[in-house]
C-alpha cells in the first residue's frame, strides 16, 4: 500500500464518523481537520477532490464492509438460516446496538441525496438482493421473499432512527430479534446468532 493510500485508509474511520456526527451540510474543514489531527494541506493532498471525494471513499468503505461482511454471506452461505443471523449478529454489531446511525441512510435523506445517488441505491439495492437470494434458499417465493427482504430493510433502519432519537440501547436489539422470528423458522430464530468468517474494514 502506498504513503497516499495508507494516510486515506486511517483517515476514512475517522471522517466517517463526523459525516455521522454532523452530516454532510455540516461537516466543515475545521471538524474533520480537529477530529483526525491532520492539517488542511494534509486531508486535501489524500483526497484532492475535497469534501466530494472524502463523502465518496467514505461511502465506498462501507460498501466494501458491507459486501464482505454482509452480502456475501447471504448470498453465497449454503445455510441460510445461518447467513440470516449472521446478518442480524454483524448489523447490530456494527450500528452499535442502534446507537449509530446508519450514513448511506442519512445521505439518503438529505440535500446531498442527488450527489451520492449511485451509491445510496447500490448499497439498499445490493441488501435487498442478498437477503432476498437467502430467503429464497430458506424456501420462499422469489417474490415473497423480495418482499420480506425490502420490509426486513425497512424494519432496520427505522429502527436505528427510533432508537437514536429514543436514546434507547435495548430497542434496536429488540427490533432485530422480532426481525428473526419474521425471517426464521421459530426454531431457528431462537438459535445464538452465528458469526461466519470474514474479511472486512
Amino acid at each position: 500500500m502506498g504513503e497516499k493510500a495508507a494516510v486515506r485508509s486511517r483517515l476514512l474511520p475517522v471522517l466517517g464518523e463526523v459525516f455521522r456526527s454532523y452530516g454532510y451540510e455540516g461537516t466543515s474543514v475545521a471538524r474533520m481537520t480537529a477530529a483526525t489531527g491532520a492539517g488542511k494541506g494534509s486531508l486535501y493532498n489524500a483526497f484532492p477532490g475535497g469534501k466530494e471525494e472524502m463523502a465518496q471513499a467514505v461511502l465506498a468503505s462501507i460498501d466494501r464492509w458491507f459486501e464482505t461482511a454482509i452480502f456475501l454471506p447471504l448470498r453465497d452461505e449454503p445455510s441460510a438460516p445461518q447467513a440470516i443471523r449472521h446478518m442480524l449478529a454483524q448489523v447490530e454489531t456494527y450500528f452499535q446496538s442502534g446507537q449509530r446511525i446508519c450514513l448511506v441512510g442519512l445521505f439518503a435523506l438529505g440535500d446531498e441525496r442527488d450527489r451520492f445517488a449511485i451509491r445510496i441505491r447500490h448499497y439498499f439495492a445490493g441488501w435487498q438482493s442478498a437477503l432476498t437470494q437467502a430467503l429464497v434458499r430458506a424456501g420462499h417465493s422469489h417474490t415473497a421473499a423480495s418482499t420480506l427482504a425490502e420490509e426486513a430493510i425497512a424494519s432496520i433502519q427505522g429502527a436505528l432512527v427510533q432508537a437514536r432519537a429514543m436514546q434507547d440501547t435495548t430497542l434496536f436489539p429488540r427490533a432485530l430479534s422480532r426481525l428473526a422470528a419474521r425471517l426464521l423458522p421459530v426454531s431457528l430464530s431462537e438459535q445464538p446468532a452465528a458469526t461466519l468468517p470474514h474479511k472486512g474494514e
